[in-house]
């Protein structure tokens, strides 16, 4: 009984911290992507000056 209770509680924290990597992974994909959107706005601004 006890054994299982550990493995439930392990499973769960494991399972919470796929979670959290999973949507750190893709909140910092999409912050890069909007900061290369924004290089690449400023990039083009400039050009055309």
């Amino acid at each position: 009984m006890n054994r299982s209770l550990l493995t439930v509680l392990l499973s769960v924290i494991g399972g919470v911290a796929a979670v959290t990597a999973a949507v750190t992974a893709f909140l910092i994909f999409k912050e890069k992507q909007r900061r290369d959107e924004e290089e690449l706005e400023h990039y083009l601004d400039s050009s055309i000056q």
